[in-house]
């Protein structure tokens, strides 16, 4: 709706900042702020110091960070090319409402059930994946794939069919349309799909605290265990440093789809 008086703009703006402040920004800045902090005694965090960041950017920290990234990226790769597929098959089969109950089911349940799920399924042969990384991608993959599916879904629904028809007109075969039309028309969705994946991937903590080993610690984890031993500032700190990496991934991300779209 558009607001064309100053009066009105104002009102809006007066209404959405006492929405967003105390339940989105609020919160945000108190982590931050207590990142810098030594002790909180009153109302705000007090006695600066970046001593927590030293902690969060060395040793076990950092490697987490490594591992989240790894473990964000493999995810979010392996959900949009699966995603990616069954959207494709899906249209091409006539099976859309299977496909997206079939997809929307981990994310209808709660993530710890899916975890336990993944859990008990890779402990026995054929596949023994617990107790290595590989079972936390793979539950990391399952969580996010119906966000993936959904958006390429919706983003070849409203895809113009000419282009297809127009190279199928000029004999170009099914895989070539579907690589040099199809697909490069859908980059933007892509690219946007593989960006929630990533983000969501990043904070995942419920499914990952059952499985992860030892060796392969994301920092949602390790943010999740400061808190716990009552380590506060150095877990706001854990959390900035993950805030901060999760928005520099989307950051790049959101550069090469703003360059798809001008494509």
């Amino acid at each position: 709706m558009l607001v064309h008086s100053r009066r009105a703009r104002w009102a809006v703006w007066a209404v959405f900042l006492a929405l967003f402040l105390p339940l989105f920004a609020l919160p945000l800045l108190v982590i931050v702020g207590a990142s810098f902090a030594t002790h909180w005694s009153g109302v705000l965090p007090s006695g600066p110091t970046t001593a927590n960041y030293r902690a969060a950017t060395h040793g076990e920290a950092l490697q987490a960070l490594t591992t989240s990234l790894a473990t964000a990226t493999a995810a979010s790769l392996l959900a949009l090319a699966v995603g990616t597929w069954a959207a494709l098959a899906a249209g091409a089969l006539r099976r859309r409402r299977l496909m997206d109950a079939l997809f929307v089911l981990p994310v209808a349940v709660p993530s710890v059930v899916v975890g336990l799920s993944v859990l008990v399924a890779f402990s026995k042969p054929p596949l023994p994946l617990n107790g290595t990384r590989w079972i936390v991608i793979l539950a990391h993959t399952v969580l996010v794939t119906a966000f993936a599916y959904q958006s390429v879904a919706a983003a070849l629904t409203r895809l113009d069919p000419v282009y297809e028809q127009a190279a199928a007109s000029l004999g170009a075969r099914p895989s070539y349309v579907l690589w040099r039309v199809r697909l490069p028309l859908l980059l933007p969705s892509l690219t946007a799909a593989a960006g929630l994946c990533f983000a969501l991937s990043m904070g995942e903590l419920s499914a990952t605290v059952m499985l992860y080993p030892p060796d392969w610690t994301p920092l949602p984890v390790l943010v999740h265990s400061a808190t716990d031993r009552g380590a506060l500032f150095t877990g706001s700190a854990l959390a900035v440093v993950l805030m901060a990496a999760t928005l520099l991934a989307l950051s790049v991300v959101s550069r090469v789809r703003t360059r798809a779209s001008y494509r």
